[in-house]
């Protein structure tokens, strides 16, 4: 695998997403954490799963830049690839932590949503999902997926507004379970992997898909008629230009005028 690493010590899984300093999403990644999340779901031997990235990254979301030059073949395969990617992870039946290494926007936290507990590295980072300012459309079963854990009133309000958390507001807002320095943020989320696993694992896998019941339906469903709505906007001309910005701001010499 390239943009993942994957180990399994002790009945525990661990994915290291591994693409790059920051962590973008792309087709290949996209496809490799299915595959592996897929894998793990059916693989007696891993009875937990960790999902972690680098120093200061966790995940900065969809790769713009590649898949802004994605032709019209290629962004369906991806954007259906990706919607299926959340309802795996959001089907995952074994007891899933992320441990939010440093900055999670859009993609990233979605990541890190479908999880069953996110622990954060404290420090300068931000979290949430800024799709709407971007220009990307928010499916329903997202939505559904973010008031889950934030409750209706605030997920509506954050996603029209494409607001992104500081560490203690994503605690404050229950985006985020822990905050926990740096360097113990594997070692908690071992022990917050190895707590679930002790439980009676047949009655504790069934539990959480009873709970995620609706939500699993709602992922599960939305495939066909959100994806031709997001590619239809995803080829508009305002969205075109509002990713031209967006990574025009990447640029080296926009990033060092920002600072």
């Amino acid at each position: 695998m390239k943009t993942i690493q994957l180990e399994i010590q002790n009945n525990l899984a661990v994915i290291t997403l591994n693409r790059g300093r920051s962590n973008p999403i792309n087709l290949e990644m996209v496809e490799e954490l299915s595959g592996a999340i897929e894998s793990l779901n059916n693989n007696d031997d891993a009875l937990g799963l960790i999902i972690s990235g680098k120093e200061g990254f966790f995940s900065a979301g969809v790769d713009l830049i590649e898949a802004y030059n994605y032709n019209e073949q290629q962004s369906r395969l991806f954007w259906e690839s990706f919607l299926q990617l959340q309802y795996t992870f959001c089907a995952f039946k074994k007891p899933a932590i992320a441990a939010i290494s440093g900055h999670s926007p859009a993609g990233g936290c979605i990541l890190a949503l479908c999880c069953d507990y996110r622990i954060m590295a404290k420090g300068n980072f931000m979290i949430g999902l800024n799709e709407v300012p971007v220009g990307i459309i928010v499916p329903d079963a997202v939505f559904h997926l973010y008031s889950f854990w934030l409750g209706r009133h605030k997920a509506y309000q954050y996603l029209l507004e494409g607001r992104l958390l500081s560490v203690e507001e994503a605690l404050q807002n229950n985006l985020i379970d822990e905050a926990v320095e740096p360097e113990n943020l594997l070692s908690a989320a071992q022990l917050q992997a190895r707590k679930y696993m002790s439980y009676p694992n047949a009655v504790w896998q069934q539990s959480k898909l009873n709970f995620r019941k609706e939500l699993i339906a709602k992922l599960q469903h939305q495939q066909a008629d959100v994806l031709e709505e997001m590619l239809q906007q995803w080829w508009s001309p305002d969205t075109r230009k509002a990713l031209q910005k967006v990574i025009e701001s990447f640029k080296p010499q926009n990033i060092k005028k920002q600072q």
